[in-house]
């Protein structure tokens, strides 16, 4: 079975009036742990073996998932404090040798079809695919002449461009790319792949949203149903 690895592991500085207790990926949208929701994605579509890539506050995550969930498969393994990224990753290495696997952070929700995502990564045989998403919009535009206001337009997602959403597809042969604990996957690995064209991005037109902000957390609460994990 595909594994799907999620990097939990990180600090969550910005969202510090839930992370000095827990780590970020255990912060609850409407009483769930968002973890416990991404992993409730992945099952909806048949993947049940996760790798949890622990680090800040690890025995919290440890802690909840002291107890066996039926059909899934869980490993939580404590790939270090402050590790970055790409690092996390490498530390995982001996377990992700052998097959394709996916990945994404601890702290994004998505209504992607993940049957089409493996779909497209299988067409491509590329090394990497990962999800292309539109950011969500946060600011309306404006230009001035002077202090008049020549043009304003109510901002929308569509202005903004494609940004990483996370939800990898990953090939073993990638992970020769990933140098050692300070390595970020989002810099050097994947810049080095562009270039060699071995990336490549399925593009999500459904909801996506990641949690970085108070505001994040409850755009999340108000949108979670219609995610149904």
């Amino acid at each position: 079975m595909t594994k799907v690895v999620i990097l939990a592991g990180g600090l969550g500085t910005r969202l510090s009036e839930y992370t000095k207790e827990i780590p970020k990926p255990m912060i609850k949208i409407n009483g769930i742990p968002i973890l416990k929701r991404i992993m409730n994605h992945y099952s909806k579509f048949g993947f049940k073996e996760f790798i949890v890539a622990t680090g800040y506050k690890k025995k919290v995550i440890e802690k909840y998932f002291s107890k066996p969930i039926k059909d899934w498969k869980i490993s939580i393994i404590n790939t270090g404090k402050n590790t970055m990224t790409g690092g996390r990753i490498k530390r995982l290495k001996k377990y992700l040798l052998k097959d394709t696997f996916m990945l994404t952070y601890g702290d994004g929700l998505c209504s992607l079809n993940i049957n089409k995502l493996i779909k497209f990564h299988k067409k491509n045989k590329k090394l990497v695919t990962l999800t292309a998403v539109r950011p969500p919009a946060r600011f309306g535009a404006i230009k001035l002449l002077g202090n008049k206001v020549k043009y304003f337009k109510e901002k929308s997602s569509l202005d903004e461009g494609w940004i990483n959403g996370g939800f990898f597809v990953i090939e073993p042969e990638f992970l020769r790319y990933l140098k050692n604990d300070r390595t970020y996957l989002e810099r050097e690995p994947l810049e080095k792949l562009a270039k060699k064209n071995e990336l490549v991005a399925f593009k999500h037109f459904g909801f996506w949203q990641c949690m970085d902000t108070k505001r994040d957390k409850e755009t999340l609460e108000k949108n979670v149903r219609k995610l149904q994990v």
